[in-house]
């Protein structure tokens, strides 16, 4: 066992293909319900996913008409043209939470989440910025 409750940090894993974007803004969604409202599809995905593991999460929003739809629209609308799912490209997003008192990169193509230790949500952007910042060490040169 990981150590890390199968239900929190909720995190959907990605199977879709240059949907990191739409995967890290549900990962922040969903972990925040008890700060804003989500609505009644994000809040039926939500039921839907509880007591699941993350690969059949995965199987469920690729299953979501009403998710791929928005997410259609939104990629339809961006400032940028959006690659095709099918396209390989450099770039990803990912999200980070902070769950339970502890800061959570949430990545929909890893196993599980990064746990980069303890983190009260008011201390949400300085834990992510020193998170990033730790990335960026490990080639200087790409930024």
């Amino acid at each position: 066992s990981s150590g890390i409750n199968a239900e929190w940090p909720l995190r959907p894993g990605q199977t879709v293909g240059n949907a990191c974007g739409t995967v890290g803004i549900l990962h922040a969604l969903l972990n925040n319900t008890d700060r804003l409202e989500i609505g009644d599809i994000l809040g039926k995905f939500k039921a839907d996913c509880a007591g699941v593991e993350p690969a059949e999460r995965a199987a469920l929003l690729e299953q979501s008409e009403a998710i791929a739809s928005k997410h259609a629209t939104a990629a339809a609308t961006g400032q940028t043209a959006a690659p095709s799912a099918d396209d390989k490209v450099n770039l990803h997003f990912v999200a980070f939470v902070s769950v339970a008192g502890s800061l959570y990169e949430l990545d929909g193509r890893k196993e599980r989440p990064v746990v980069w230790g303890p983190c009260g949500r008011e201390d949400l952007l300085s834990g992510a910025a020193q998170a990033c910042k730790e990335y960026m060490k490990c080639d200087p040169a790409e930024f």
